[in-house]
């Protein structure tokens, strides 16, 4: 693979999609009934690339198999839930290219069944109102080999029933009483002993603002919601297999419409990153990052406003595959992606980072002229375009060495003569330096025989191909080249503290920068390789008419080193 960067081996078969074809075949759990899964994140943060593997897994299989994928809120907990990132997970799906149809849900749509099934397994005796305080409550939860205790377990069913009715009624405080399963208090998953499924919270909803106090557990509502929506494969993250024989007891204890089946996948790990929501929002709240949409950030509003395409994000999400066990995919391999797909679609222009003047001293001053530049050379559909050229050029200031190092190929004083980008060769016969010996202007001549960068008389040319801007009609633009927001290569590891893990390096702005004269109407989100540079982007939120603004998205193979 290009860049050095070896691409994660798929799998020989997807085992998820080998699940589904068995349950949807002749004496399958599923036969005859159309494939349908759910996305449901929980609204209390942006999506970030780990999210965009899950929702691919989602919505790419209920597309593999011509099915269905509801899209559902997961706001069962009134603490954290946020109208701006209900919104902001829409806008991100969609900009993928998934869609849910008339399948929008929130689980808190679900919480009067969710009670009217509490209720029915407190009736049925597997069910009971605890008051273990949160403290007696790990003191009895046991350990392995010992099993966990509760003095309620056994108290009657009318009993129960009438504590969860009151505690409906907001008759108790926070904290005073759960409702638990009555499951096994002896299991060697911890899950399954006697979990909780109710507590008490007094906090508003987001939505139903403070008509329950009481709120289900995840645990417990996720079955139900997705037997009630007619979901026939729950598909999530790997954290959630020892939860499986709850979601399951669920499933067969209450009285639901349908069974579906939970298979898990091993979440999306890459290096240089954390993808953590509570960190992702210190990282914002104490104002180390912009904002959630900082083009450093692994969100999907920032990884757009840094210039990543929806081809390339859903290619490296099919790419790296469906495991079962975790593994961590390099961030490289992200970039090769986008890299992969701009490479095709990128229009090529030519900007200057660093400029310093050239002049060619044998160029008519009075001269302008315009030269041909192709857009894409791999796409020739895209055609060609005029570059304005004259006497006066920027071009990058470490383009030219005064003294120069082996192998050095660009303008020095004395040196081969190097290609301008779709003008004329030309070779450097010196410089002009200010009062400190910063050098301020190239000075080369031209061979007028040579338009096109191709010499009249066939001879070999040694030199470089150098992009330029013509000086008279560039126009201004900041630049923002970034880098991993993270130096070390394991932030989130357990022994250290990810804030200490930052890369002071992440961001280089750069002013002052020429662009060609084309670029003066470019609107966001155009994407563009600067030749010699990367690929970059306007900023979707500060480049304006007259202040241009591009990030840098990724860079460029450089084979020279200095």
């Amino acid at each position: 693979m290009a860049d050095g960067i070896k691409a994660p081996e798929l799998e020989s078969r997807n085992f998820i999609h080998a699940f589904i074809e068995e349950d949807t075949a002749p004496g399958g759990q599923f036969e005859g009934m159309t494939v349908h899964t759910r996305f449901p994140p929980e609204p209390n943060g942006y999506l970030h690339i780990g999210h965009c593997k899950a929702l691919t897994i989602d919505f790419g299989t209920a597309e593999k198999y011509g099915g269905l994928c509801n899209l559902r809120m997961d706001d069962t907990n009134p603490t954290k839930e946020d109208e701006e990132f209900v919104e902001a997970i829409q806008e991100d799906i969609h900009w993928l290219g998934f869609d849910w149809g008339d399948r929008f849900f929130f689980g808190s749509d679900y919480f009067e069944e969710d009670y009217r099934q509490a209720e029915g397994l407190i009736k049925k005796g597997l069910a009971y109102v605890c008051q273990l305080t949160p403290e007696e409550f790990r003191e009895y939860r046991g350990g392995v080999g010992v099993p966990a205790r509760s003095p309620y377990r056994d108290r009657p069913i009318e009993e129960s029933l009438d504590l969860f009715r009151r505690m409906r009624a907001g008759e108790f405080p926070d904290g005073a009483m759960t409702l638990r399963a009555k499951i096994d208090l002896a299991s060697g998953n911890f899950n399954m002993r006697d979990p909780v499924l109710y507590r008490i919270n007094h906090l508003p909803h987001h939505r139903h603002g403070n008509t329950w106090c009481i709120y289900p557990m995840y645990d417990f509502a996720h079955p139900i919601q997705d037997a009630l929506e007619g979901i026939t494969h729950s598909l999530c993250s790997l954290e959630f297999e020892a939860h499986r024989p709850l979601y399951n007891w669920v499933v067969e204890n209450c009285d639901l419409p349908a069974k579906p089946r939970q298979i898990e996948f091993a979440r999306l790990g890459i290096d240089h990153t954390v993808m953590s929501k509570r960190k992702l929002r210190r990282l914002v709240e104490e104002g180390r990052v912009s904002g959630w949409d900082d083009p450093r950030m692994p969100t999907l509003c920032g990884l757009r406003r840094r210039g990543y395409t929806p081809k390339s994000i859903r290619n490296f999400c099919e790419r790296i595959g469906v495991a079962k066990s975790a593994n961590v995919v390099e961030y490289g391999f992200l970039e090769h992606c986008l890299r992969e797909d701009l490479n095709a679609t990128a229009e090529r222009v030519m900007a200057v980072l660093r400029p310093v003047k050239l002049t060619i001293t044998n160029y008519p001053g009075e001269k302008t002229e315009t030269v041909t530049v192709e857009n894409n050379p791999v796409d020739p559909a895209a055609g060609t375009r005029e570059v304005p050229f004259s006497r006066s050029l920027w071009v990058e200031a470490d383009d030219f060495l005064e003294t120069p190092v082996p192998k050095y190929k660009r303008l020095y004083p004395g040196g081969p003569e190097c290609r301008l980008k779709g003008a004329y060769l030309i070779r450097c016969t010196g410089c002009v330096k200010d009062e400190a010996g910063k050098v301020t202007e190239i000075l080369c001549e031209y061979d007028p025989e040579s338009r096109g960068g191709d010499p009249a008389d066939g001879r070999k040319v040694k030199g470089a191909t150098i992009h330029w801007v013509d000086a008279a009609t560039a126009v201004d633009a900041e630049v923002r080249l970034y880098d991993n927001l993270f130096s070390d290569e394991n932030p989130d590891a357990a022994d250290k503290d990810f804030i200490e893990c930052l890369n002071p390096h992440s961001l280089e702005v750069l002013t002052g920068c020429k662009a060609e004269a084309s670029l003066a109407e470019a609107k966001a989100p155009a994407n563009f390789q600067f030749l010699r540079q990367g690929y970059f982007c306007l900023d979707s939120k500060d480049s304006a008419p007259g202040h241009l603004v591009f990030n840098r998205s990724v860079s460029l193979k450089d084979s020279f080193k200095k």
